[in-house]
């Protein structure tokens, strides 16, 4: 292999990190062809919980901030930390001579002004490779799911149905752990940190000319901050095409697990996955008027006897994926989504932010009326 050294630093060290420092030491047993790695740094906010991770996971050092942007021998950074620092880490980060590539775990930002900065740092920095983590478009499944839909056979969209659920918010010791993300959209809520997964694959489906029109949110707590969409749904128009749909993001729908859908409905036809049945997606042509189910499994290229591939894909799996295009360059077949596309899902994030904060303000004014 004739790959320069990827030098590695991590910005946070929690959840996250913890799976994408498994994505990582996990590579090389899926592929061939992938570069030397070293895991360089770890920095973040706490000094114990950084020393405890580098330690964990085999970084090399620990450090603060500073010390981090100074070190010229990174070269490759994943911005790991909470939601509301996503945008100083990455302007950071671009300040650095060395590096060349950045893994951007999603949002991108939290606030429109960001939004705004982040447009022009992008012009700037054109160089640099930025990816963000938006996990589903790799899943094999939502891939092929997509190639199938750009192919035309089902024609011009007409109406659409996203959800994204799960119900660990209704445990108070949860909602303890995560207070960071129960600040109100932009910033955080459902809609931010799951429904921007929805509106990333909407985007990859439909195209950038969609526009949130309005919203609603439901679920309150004594200890959740005022204004945080526990659950929300919003209505979507397509510019492009006309299609209308709904997407919907919750945190205390009990008993669904970790739930995903999308549904699709057009002229010819409709196509629809869930994670009920994560390896495969459906599909109706009008001509035939018959559900068909595409198995695909951990059909990811370039190909691996890793475990086995017929074993179902899993969602660390994607996010190994994930690595591998991000350090290669390789992409098939698979829709990357970069800086741009996670602007574009910014703005539908912001949208929906202020369409809840006027639905927010009518249900006041209806409680006083």
């Amino acid at each position: 292999m004739n790959h320069e050294k990827v030098i590695i630093g991590f910005i946070g060290s929690g959840g996250i990190a913890r799976a994408h420092a498994y994505s990582l030491n996990s590579l090389r047993y899926f592929y061939n062809d992938i570069p030397d790695i070293e895991l360089h740094a770890v920095c973040s906010a706490t000094k114990e919980s950084r020393n405890s991770f580098a330690e964990r996971f085999r970084f090399n050092k620990s450090c603060d901030l500073k010390e981090f942007v100074s070190d010229n021998d990174i070269n490759t950074v994943f911005i790991l930390g909470p939601n509301k620092v996503h945008y100083e880490h990455l302007k950071s980060v671009l300040g650095m001579t060395s590096v060349k590539r950045i893994y951007l775990e999603k949002p991108v930002c939290s606030n429109s002004a960001e939004e705004s900065a982040l447009t022009g740092l992008m012009k700037d920095n054109s160089e640099i490779k930025i990816q963000v983590g938006f996990q589903f478009l790799f899943s094999s499944a939502i891939r092929e799911m997509l190639n199938f839909w750009k192919s035309g056979q089902l024609g011009k969209p007409i109406h659409f149905d996203l959800k994204y659920w799960h119900s660990d918010y209704l445990r108070k010791e949860y909602r303890d752990r995560r207070q960071t993300r129960l600040t109100p959209a932009p910033d955080g809520g459902a809609m931010a940190d799951l429904g921007s997964h929805s509106l990333s694959l909407l985007v990859a489906f439909l195209g950038k000319k969609l526009r949130i029109t309005g919203a609603l949110q439901g679920g309150e707590f004594e200890d959740v901050v005022e204004g945080s969409d526990l659950f929300s749904l919003i209505s979507v128009y397509d510019d492009a095409s006309g299609a209308v749909g709904t997407l919907s993001a919750s945190r205390i729908s009990s008993g669904t697990g970790d739930y995903f859908s999308v549904e699709i409905f057009a002229r010819e036809g409709a196509i629809r996955y869930s994670t009920v049945s994560p390896d495969s997606f459906e599909f109706l042509t009008e001509n035939t008027g018959t559900w068909n189910r595409k198995f695909v499994g951990s059909d990811f290229l370039p190909a691996s006897s890793f475990p086995s591939p017929h074993v179902p894909s899993g969602w660390l799996r994607s996010m190994i994926h994930a690595h591998y295009v991000f350090l290669t360059g390789k992409s098939e077949k698979e829709f990357v989504p970069d800086l741009r596309h996670g602007l574009i899902v910014q703005r539908l994030v912001t949208q929906t932010a202020d369409h809840l904060k006027v639905f927010r303000e009518s249900m006041k004014g209806e409680k006083t009326g």
